[in-house]
């Protein structure tokens, strides 16, 4: 496992060749305790055995994504071989990024999911970025950060279209739907920009009083609102999940200075940055109605 930049605290990457036994694996125990899992099956088989009693077989090829909720291990069968990966929060924050796709991503990665018979072509295109994945992880002279979060990056894309998320998006849901669809998603691309809400009904082809009308009857809150929400959420986020000072989650964020954006996150949560990042911390494995729940919070 390579060191580089202590990346072994923050992803591992496995290939188990084919055995004459049978094996068994904890996904989050110890340094993985908070880690999002992948495990590719590619032949033989195995099952899924989580903590509540639940048993789920798998016959290869197949594809579970294990978010650190999933609390399960798995056995493989002798003569099995499967590959299993998995991020930390952290590298999970950097893959996922805030381009139009992040919003969908960000809701994906909150459960899990089971692809049992995965199509040739979903098979041909995730195989090699997870094998990508691991080999990074293999070689402790170039095992890179970037590399290991942009393969993330990757697999999520890939898995997430072959489970049919990009075509249940774009069946979309009447027009109103379709309006907030489009108005979240240009919230992750313009995140940073802190642009007036004028601007996002133009994008959108409405006036802004309709995207008011569309977001109160939807959600009951106002477009301002809304983004706002979307702001702090990720301020949270980073907070919490990322190594990076204050001033760089401000930069991050798009102020024009730490001491505004530690005055507009205080109003909106009644904490300064450094003290929810305190508290954070404080409060590591226990359920705390201050902190963000997961990435799916914004509605």
């Amino acid at each position: 496992m390579a060191t580089d930049g202590g990346i072994h605290h923050h992803a591992r990457g496995e290939w188990r060749e084919p055995s004459l036994s049978h094996r068994r694996i904890r996904f989050q125990k110890g340094l993985y305790a908070d880690f999002h899992h992948f495990f590719l099956l590619t032949d033989g088989e195995g099952e899924l055995h989580f903590d509540d009693g639940e048993h789920r077989a798998l016959h290869g090829p197949a594809l579970a994504f294990l978010p650190p909720q999933a609390r399960c291990e798995v056995s493989i069968a002798a003569g099995a071989q499967a590959y299993l990966i998995g991020v930390s929060p952290q590298i999970m924050v950097d893959a996922i990024g805030d381009k139009v796709e992040s919003y969908s991503l960000r809701i994906f990665i909150e459960q899990m999911k089971l692809i049992e018979e995965p199509d040739t072509a979903a098979v041909g295109e995730i195989n090699p970025l997870i094998s990508g994945f691991v080999r990074e992880l293999g070689d402790p002279a170039r095992a890179s950060w970037m590399v290991v979060s942009a393969y993330m990056r990757l697999i999520l894309m890939a898995v997430w279209r072959s489970s049919g998320g990009e075509k249940a998006e774009q069946r979309g849901r009447g027009e109103s739907g379709s309006i907030l669809q489009r108005y979240r998603q240009l919230v992750e691309v313009w995140l940073r920009q802190h642009r007036p809400i004028s601007d996002y009904a133009k994008e959108l082809g409405v006036t802004a009083d309709r995207l008011h009308s569309i977001c109160q009857r939807a959600l009951g809150r106002s477009p301002i609102q809304l983004l706002h929400e979307r702001v702090v959420q990720e301020a949270k986020l980073r907070l919490e999940r990322s190594t990076r000072n204050i001033q760089e989650i401000s930069d991050s964020l798009g102020f024009r200075d730490p001491t505004y954006f530690s005055h507009f996150f205080k109003r909106k949560t009644g904490l300064s940055p450094a003290g929810y990042r305190a508290v954070a911390r404080a409060s590591a494995g226990s359920e705390n109605s201050v902190l963000s729940s997961g990435y799916a919070d914004w509605p």
